[in-house]
């Protein structure tokens, strides 16, 4: 795949995952060692992937994740009346309650976590977090050229000493997100609207528009 189609058509997945094909071991592993090329500040590598297929599992990830879910997209209906009914905003509280109603079929779950616990204030965060999320990009985007997708969630994150019981996962590392992963339904995807780069990217001085 064209790199330029890659970056401009890896979308967030709900709707569109294949709940019933089987996602391989193999292809799984070569994602996340594409993605673990990604940069890490001080070359610490102090990520950790957990990638959960067992159902008994994934029934109690996802009774998290359905209760916080309904509860944020019904906050989100409420708050956005009339919108809520139609258009781009109905569409995608729609995509979202799709996932909700539907997360323990998932094929497989894939945990992203940091060693060490958030602290500090914006530049000890940036350089906390920054630490993995190259690398789960570089993770979807390996999973989009191999006819795959995902999105990153945070539902459980809410309950995340729940959930890290659940999982096994030691005191001293930090989830930082849900992807659920499956096939595709559809071969490709488009582009999504976006605001144009004069408007949002500035030269030298906040308001100096790129041209």
């Amino acid at each position: 795949m064209d790199s330029d189609h890659l970056l401009s058509t890896t979308r967030a997945v709900r709707r569109k995952l294949d709940l019933d094909r089987p996602v391989e071991d193999e292809v799984l592993a070569d994602c996340l060692r594409l993605a673990t090329q990604a940069p890490t500040p001080g070359n610490a590598q102090s990520w950790r992937w957990l990638v959960v297929r067992e159902q008994s599992v994934k029934n109690e990830i996802g009774a998290l994740f359905r209760e916080i879910g309904t509860a944020y997209l019904e906050m989100m209906t409420e708050k956005a009346g009339d919108a809520a009914k139609d258009g781009p905003i109905a569409r995608n509280i729609a995509s979202g309650q799709h996932l909700i109603d539907v997360i323990e079929r998932v094929p497989v779950f894939v945990i992203p976590c940091l060693q060490g616990r958030p602290e500090g204030g914006n530049e000890d965060l940036s350089v906390f977090y920054g630490g993995i999320f190259p690398a789960v990009w570089s993770f979807q985007l390996a999973l989009r050229s191999r006819g795959l997708g995902s999105t990153l969630t945070s539902y459980h994150l809410r309950r995340e000493t729940e959930a890290a019981r659940i999982l096994g996962i030691p005191d001293g590392f930090t989830q930082v997100g849900l992807l659920p992963v499956a096939y595709t339904t559809v071969p490709d995807f488009k582009p999504a609207p976006r605001a144009p780069i004069e408007e949002i990217a500035f030269v030298d001085h906040w308001g100096s528009p790129l041209r």
